[in-house]
């Protein structure tokens, strides 16, 4: 197996035209998205764009545990604590933003096969995407309340797009979906079976390209295998607990919101699993996720990733995200000890900061 870290391919179609392949190639990091890799696939989808020859793109991911667990945070974590990295995380966040951009502006089919874990950064890549494939294996999530970070990648635009308040739901918690949650509040396009891989490739490339609708083409081929995967669909958690989820969500302030999402995690379930991972947020993060969701609601997704760079950045410098991923990865204490212990706790002031070039 090769050690670059993305692996570019182009399938040749029985008329000439190419379907040209990224694979994230760090499956043992889980496919984990780095600054090496963004510099790799950004020029690389520039000069695809710009070829004539290329009728599609198709992402996917090396081994079967992650399409992309999210940025590498280990990296970003280095760039807080290490003074000669310091300026390395904005450098992340920027360039990773503009790959983001390009993808959802992409004049060609993007085809982002997202099967196991896809969390943070994979979802920015995946969003973009304009067939959104998952599988019987796919989990997706924002986990960031976790680590002192906030759903970035443009989520403040695709979260504010979703069925109710289910976006508000997934930010505040980090709650993960199955394929059929993805498909429910529509964060994915198409649902089948990751056995059926091969065969999808092999049809794409027996179809006749030239002179069609290129995203015509994709769709047809993906509705096909689609259709012979309904069997495998799970049910989803989000549909079945849709008018709960937007019951605990209703509320005119994030206290009142996080209490009455506290109010389940006692239960049994997918819910009360998904409330309890409240207990371990920090409580800054939450109050960056009700912000910002609520800042972002009318914008355009350009508009979204510039407030969004102006949050990361902040997000650097003020300990918070340096001490969740602390915790969690570098000490694996499990005990952060966040900038506020609570939300009552909290200075208005300190949020507002944020959110300030």
């Amino acid at each position: 197996m090769s050690d670059q870290p993305i692996i570019f391919e182009e399938w040749q179609t029985a008329d000439g035209t190419l379907i040209a392949v990224a694979r994230l190639n760090a499956p043992k990091a889980l496919n984990s998205l780095s600054l090496e890799m963004i510099r790799l696939l950004t020029p690389q989808l520039r000069r695809w764009a710009e070829d004539d020859r290329v009728g599609a793109v198709w992402l996917e991911a090396e081994g079967d545990k992650a399409f992309c667990a999210g940025g590498d945070i280990v990296a970003l974590y280095r760039s807080m604590t290490e003074p000669q990295a310091v300026s390395a995380g904005e450098t992340f966040f920027a360039e990773e933003y503009q790959l983001d951009y390009l993808i959802h502006t992409f004049p060609k089919p993007v085809v982002c096969w997202g099967h196991g874990i896809v969390m943070g950064g994979g979802m920015g890549i995946m969003e973009g995407a304009s067939h959104r494939v998952v599988t019987e294996g796919s989990r997706l999530a924002m986990p960031e309340i976790t680590i002192g970070l906030y759903p970035d990648v443009g989520a403040g635009w695709f979260l504010n797009r979703t069925p109710g308040r289910t976006g508000l739901f997934l930010g505040l918690t980090g709650a993960r979906m199955n394929g059929a949650d993805a498909l429910f509040v529509g964060l994915a396009d198409r649902f089948i079976r990751h056995e059926l891989k091969p065969a999808v490739v092999t049809e794409l490339k027996q179809r006749s390209w030239l002179g069609e609708d290129a995203h015509g083409v994709v769709s047809s081929v993906l509705r096909q295998y689609e259709q012979q995967s309904a069997d495998a669909l799970p049910e989803s958690p989000v549909r079945t607990h849709y008018d709960e989820i937007n019951r605990v969500t209703d509320a005119d302030s994030l206290d009142a919101v996080i209490r009455q999402l506290g109010e389940l995690a006692g239960g049994e379930g997918w819910v009360a699993k998904a409330t309890r991972s409240l207990a371990n947020a920090s409580p800054t993060s939450l109050a960056l996720v009700w912000r910002h969701l609520q800042g972002c609601r009318h914008d355009s997704l350009r508009e979204v990733l510039d407030k969004e760079l102006v949050l990361s950045r902040n997000c650097l410098s003020k300990g918070e995200f340096a001490e969740g991923i602390r915790a969690l990865l570098i000490d694996k204490d499990q005990q952060p000890r966040w900038h506020y212990a609570s939300l009552a706790e909290m200075d208005s002031a300190w949020i507002d900061d944020f959110f300030k070039p």
